[in-house]
């Protein structure tokens, strides 16, 4: 199953930073579970939402040259403030450094100026068609996100 936890995208400077929201609902069915007297965010949800974040960036960032962006590693990963329905998770991605196959950021989601996380995350990024997959279906994949992302950024030319 794919679920995207990603509401919109505000910013993107290509190589650099991006800057997207989550909107926390009630109707989202894990909140039942998680607590259902005190429903919250799951912290690994909030770090998936800046995993998230952070692949649409290097997406951006390469052209659509890959069509897989995975989290390799989380480092320095703290949490500070619950993510309760009703308030939007500001999640912002800085590229620190990357090279060939990897590219580490620096991530962090807040709520009203409250650091609600922050991490340090490793992506890293391939094609199948490298692991012995059909090249069609990386391009099937590339042309399905370069629609998500003009739904997430409305306006943003994918060409």
């Amino acid at each position: 199953m794919y679920f995207s936890l990603i509401d919109r995208i505000e910013a993107l400077e290509s190589g650099k930073s991006i800057v997207a929201t989550k909107s926390l609902s009630m109707s989202e069915e894990y909140l039942r579970d998680h607590f259902p007297r005190f429903p919250v965010m799951p912290g690994v949800l909030m770090l998936e939402a800046l995993t998230q974040t952070s692949a649409w960036l290097i997406r951006v960032s390469e052209q659509f040259s890959h069509s897989m962006v995975l989290l390799k590693e989380a480092k320095n990963v703290k949490y500070g403030k619950f993510v309760q329905p009703g308030q939007t998770l500001r999640l912002t991605a800085t590229i620190t450094k990357q090279d060939e196959h990897f590219t580490t950021l620096r991530a962090e989601g807040t709520l009203e100026e409250s650091t609600s996380l922050k991490a340090v995350l490793v992506l890293t990024r391939y094609n199948l068609a490298q692991n012995g997959g059909d090249p069609n279906t990386d391009k099937s994949v590339v042309i399905a996100l370069k629609k998500q992302l003009q739904l997430l950024y409305p306006g943003y030319d994918c060409e």
